[in-house]
């Protein structure tokens, strides 16, 4: 038996039970066991950038993809946040959310998982992947929607967010990080009654949570990202045949609005957020995302970038 195949047979039953536990953070917050974190390590502030003693322009809250595993962390070390607040130093920025946890529970930090990671680290990328799929799953969507859309809410105000100010808030999300953007519109809405935009970046979901609340989705998106075209193959609800899907009564009512950053791809030296990769006219992809992102946010309904309706 060659080494590969013992690698199978004694990985296979680890993924097995990881895809079982997979919904045991978002049942045990339906039945109360367990209440989520809303402390942050120490060192770590609720936000960044426009000072609190002053009312922003934006709360942004950027919702990583599935390498999200602790507080600091981002796919790219954070090199897109900063750009941001370098950009936009009217925004206050939160990075801290856990969207791949209903409990906002840090992967890396329980014991089993850092000891996995020493070893198995592709083990916490499938956990979160499979965490989009148990929140895109409808048995469990509406609890998981609650859920993460609470741990925002409880994150924007310990940042400074006041219900009823009218600042809007925006939520920028990579990868399956838009599942759970999407899913957490009603629970905002809800709780802050504020302005809602929504900012998807290669976004990987399933297409059925309601934007009703959401004043407008900003799709940015390549024709090389082929993760993302997966996910609008995958899910029916993408397909414009289900014509009442959350996704399909927003793109009629036009809210959703689609920007492309050709030729990014969604992972590795090209992507959307490599500071390396440059376009003809000398700027990073990195560049070119986030002056993006800045742009939508200042022109608010009415964007002036190059746009193509879906």
């Amino acid at each position: 038996m060659n080494g590969h195949l013992l690698w199978v047979f004694a990985i296979g039953p680890v993924l097995l039970a990881e895809a079982l536990l997979a919904r045991y953070e978002v049942l045990a917050y339906g039945a109360g066991w367990r209440a989520p974190t809303t402390e942050l390590p120490e060192g770590v502030p609720y936000a960044r950038g426009a000072a609190a003693d002053r009312p922003p322009e934006a709360y942004l809250v950027y919702l990583d993809g599935i390498g999200k595993r602790r507080v600091r962390d981002t796919r790219d070390g954070g090199q897109l946040v900063r750009a941001l607040l370098a950009g936009a130093p009217e925004l206050r920025v939160l990075g801290q959310v856990q969207p791949y946890s209903p409990l906002a529970d840090p992967l890396s930090d329980r014991p089993v998982w850092a000891w996995l990671r020493r070893r198995v680290g592709l083990l916490l990328f499938l956990h979160n992947v499979m965490q989009v799929f148990v929140a895109a799953d409808h048995r469990y969507r509406p609890l998981y929607n609650r859920a993460v859309g609470s741990q925002i809410a409880d994150q924007l105000r310990l940042a400074g967010y006041r219900p009823d100010s009218g600042i809007p808030v925006v939520l920028l999300s990579y990868s399956g990080g838009a599942q759970v953007a999407t899913g957490a519109v009603d629970a905002l809405h809800a709780r802050l009654r504020c302005p809602l935009l929504l900012i998807t970046l290669g976004g990987f979901h399933n297409g059925a949570n309601d934007l009703a609340h959401a004043t407008q989705l900003h799709q940015l998106t390549s024709a090389y990202d082929r993760i993302e075209r997966v996910g609008t193959w995958i899910f029916p609800q993408r397909w414009r045949l289900f014509r009442g899907s959350g996704w399909n009564r927003a793109r009629r009512a036009g809210k959703i609005t689609v920007h492309r950053l050709d030729p990014a791809t969604h992972l590795g030296p090209h992507s959307y957020i490599s500071p390396e990769s440059r376009l003809p006219d000398g700027r990073t992809h990195l560049d070119h995302t986030a002056a993006t992102v800045i742009a939508v946010i200042r022109a608010g309904h009415d964007a002036p970038v190059a746009t193509d309706r879906p």
